[in-house]
C-alpha cells in the first residue's frame, strides 16, 4: 500500500501543537491539496466526521474522513473514503524537552480502476509529503 510519512520537530508545547493538529479543519492551512475541510459531525473525538475537498490532478475530490482513534494529546487516526481511494492517516505528537515531535503518516489504497495507477503513486506522494511537511512545520512554528 503506498504511503507517505514525515516527521518534523518544532519548538513549543505539545498541548498547543495537539490543539492545532487534532482540529482536522486546519488541513486547509498545512495540506497543499486541501481546498476546504469542515467538521460535519461529532466533537473532534472518535466518530467525528470531516468533509474534505482536495484538488488532485486538477480536479476537486471530496473525501469523508472519520476519526477512528483519539488519544489526546498524543495520537489521532482517521479513515478517509472517496469513490476511488481509501486512506488512513495517523498524527502522533510527542513532547521532547523544549521541542515537539510530530509524525504524520498517510496510507493510500486505490479502489477499482484506480488500482492501475498504484505503481505511479510513489513519486507523486514524495512530492506531496515533502510539501505537506514543509507547510505543517511553517504553521507549527507560528504557534510558538
Amino acid at each position: 500500500m503506498p504511503a507517505i510519512e514525515r516527521t518534523i520537530t518544532v519548538p513549543g508545547r505539545q498541548d498547543a501543537v495537539w490543539a492545532f493538529l487534532s482540529d482536522f479543519t486546519t488541513t486547509e492551512q498545512w495540506d497543499p491539496p486541501t481546498q476546504s475541510t469542515e467538521r460535519v459531525e461529532g466533537d473532534g473525538g472518535v466518530g467525528t466526521r470531516y468533509r474534505n475537498v482536495s484538488k488532485v490532478l486538477g480536479s476537486e475530490t471530496e473525501i469523508i474522513y472519520t476519526v477512528t482513534a483519539f488519544d489526546a494529546p498524543h495520537r489521532m487516526e482517521l479513515d478517509g473514503v472517496t469513490s476511488s481511494m481509501r486512506m488512513h492517516d495517523t498524527v502522533q505528537v510527542e513532547q521532547q524537552g523544549d521541542e515537539v515531535r510530530v509524525t504524520y503518516r498517510a496510507e493510500f489504497e486505490p479502489q477499482g480502476a484506480a488500482k492501475l495507477a498504484t505503481p505511479l503513486m510513489p513519486p507523486a506522494l514524495k512530492v506531496l509529503g515533502d510539501a505537506a511537511a514543509s507547510q505543517m512545520e511553517e504553521c507549527l512554528r507560528r504557534l510558538d
